[in-house]
């Protein structure tokens, strides 16, 4: 024997929305923690290289003997790490630290002692590290406080998901506590009633009168309570749709977050990182090979890890070794309250005006912020190309440093002559800077533009959905008869059938054995297939009266 649903309590319906509140909070937290401990491993990194290319250079000296020591120092740092575990479990790991791993490996390989290559290890490559490790730290802090203004933007929208849905619990109690009382009142009337039908030639004139007057007063009890029930059987019908599109634009909202803003802030982190140590290393990569052809082999693999520093693939590799964080949390779900089956927006009168009224506004506002927004990002979408533009500049070829008809002299001249000393450099990060600036307040008034779309996209799609759905109840009222007809059909063709027709409209549906012949007849010939039908179907209803 099944027992008997059981009704949510208000207490178990807030502790469930807080504890799935909660988790979110919980995981927003940790995702900060992610990007700031792959900040700090990229600062780690950075700093690692640059120590490395500057005992590099102190030992080129004595190459042979302590490049293998300098190669196994690093290599013993990195062996207690997650990334070299991962990297000996399957080698799937992010693409600098990919390129870190070979870099090491090419150590070994070494067989230098020049000192060319040593200005150039102190002069040049290690001062690219320092300033992508500022980028790195620079782009992390710039991205926390729009992460942190999302994360803003989410709290207030489950706090109001929150207040609209105790608003809803309360108008609907408030609807069964008026209708229980007009139940009351109806129940007193009827006794009332029974009691006014006794035999009146027994009774005296005053008791009369005081019946008639106790029949008015529960008469005007009644209706007293019918009009407070319908006050607030309309605030609670309210209360409920209202709930129902803030979930509806609460879960948009979630998922935009988790599908979309979590990715761009990541994106943000990155910004220019990938494409700065790729100019550093190919850096590396040109003094290396214009120094001995004979390790080309071996500058081949690191330099194919250098084209791959791709950061799509990095972020996607990111995101997977921490999938708790950046997993998308469930939907938002409607809580019925007291046995309240209705979970969908009600479209009927007296509110089918008002929502009406209502998805025109928010038809009207998003054409209007769509066209604004999007102007917007073709801004930042500019902007960003220009960064990247300015980033992945092709500065990093250092072949005239290897001219043998070069002195020493003119070598250290030209070597010292870095592009940090250059006055156009400086110039040029400045530019950089400022456009950085300029990207990063865009794309944060993209984001807002964005997420206040994505919301009143929710609700105006829901609304179309249920107004759509509100214009096809009366059709409901002739089923009886559309059954006859298609029973009709049935005996008149002596088949079964799976095309449905409707009383004022025509959906096609194909009957499996006309499927290829249907699928070949213009529309306009299957409409006056169908009203041919019809008029036989007519025709056999009057035959068989």
């Amino acid at each position: 024997m099944s027992t008997p649903s059981r009704f949510k309590k208000d207490k178990e319906i807030i502790a469930e929305y807080e504890s799935q509140v909660k988790e979110i909070r919980a995981q927003l937290v940790e995702q900060q923690k992610c990007l700031e401990q792959q900040t700090e491993m990229r600062v780690q990194l950075l700093q690692d290289l640059q120590d490395f290319f500057r005992k590099k250079a102190e030992i080129e000296t004595e190459y042979s003997r302590n490049l293998e020591k300098l190669a196994e120092r690093f290599m013993a740092k990195t062996r207690s790490t997650k990334d070299h575990q991962q990297y000996k479990k399957d080698q799937n790991l992010l693409s600098p630290v990919n390129c870190w791993y070979l870099l090491l490996n090419q150590v070994r390989r070494e067989s230098k002692d020049h000192a060319t290559l040593s200005d150039i290890y102190l002069n040049n490559v290690i001062m690219r590290f320092m300033q992508i490790s500022e980028d790195s730290t620079r782009m992390f802090k710039k991205s926390k406080e729009i992460a942190f203004q999302l994360h803003e933007d989410l709290m207030k929208v489950l706090n109001e998901l929150y207040t609209v849905m105790k608003t809803y619990h309360m108008y609907h109690a408030e609807s069964i506590s008026a209708e229980s009382k007009l139940k009351e009142a109806e129940k007193q009337e009827e006794k009332q009633i029974g009691r006014s039908g006794d035999p009146v030639f027994h009774i005296r004139l005053e008791e009369r009168h005081q019946r008639r007057s106790s029949v008015k007063k529960i008469e005007k009890m009644k209706e007293k309570r019918q009009a407070k029930y319908s006050e607030n059987k309309l605030k609670s019908i309210k209360a409920r749709n209202e709930y129902l599109l803030t979930l509806e634009a609460t879960n948009a909202s979630v998922f935009k977050y988790y599908i979309h803003d979590l990715s761009d802030l990541i994106d943000c982190c990155d910004l220019g990182y990938h494409a700065s140590l790729n100019r550093a290393l190919r850096t590396y990569l040109s003094a290396e090979y214009n120094l001995e052809t004979s390790r080309h082999e071996g500058l081949d693999i690191i330099e194919n890890a250098v084209d791959n520093l791709e950061p799509r693939s990095d972020k996607q590799r990111f995101m997977e070794m921490y999938p708790a964080a950046f997993c998308p949390p469930m939907k938002f779900e409607f809580q019925s309250h007291m046995g309240d089956e209705v979970c969908q927006v009600s479209a009927q009168q007296p509110v089918q005006a008002e929502l009406m009224l209502r998805y025109q506004q928010l038809q009207s506002r998003l054409a209007t912020l769509k066209i604004e927004n999007e102007e917007v990002k073709k801004t930042t979408e500019a902007t960003l190309q220009t960064i990247q533009d300015m980033v992945t500049i092709e500065d990093y070829d250092v072949s005239e440093c290897f001219q043998h008809s070069r002195s020493t002299e003119s070598v250290k001249s030209t070597v010292s002559e870095t592009y940090l000393s250059k006055p156009s450099i400086a110039k040029r990060r400045a530019n950089q800077q400022e456009t950085e600036q300029f990207y990063f307040m865009k794309l944060r008034e993209y984001l807002e533009g964005s997420n206040l779309i994505t919301k009143l996209q929710a609700k105006h799609d829901l609304l179309q959905r249920t107004l759509g759905e509100g214009h096809r109840a009366e059709y409901m009222t002739t089923r009886t008869q559309d059954r006859l007809s298609l029973s009709l059909w049935k005996a008149v063709f002596g088949s079964s059938i799976s095309m449905v027709f409707s009383i004022r409209g025509f959906s096609e549906c194909l009957v499996p054995r006309w499927k290829s012949m249907i699928s070949k007849i213009h529309l306009r010939e299957v409409k006056t297939l169908w009203l041919m039908t019809r008029v036989t179907m007519i025709l056999t209803q009057l035959l068989a009266f």
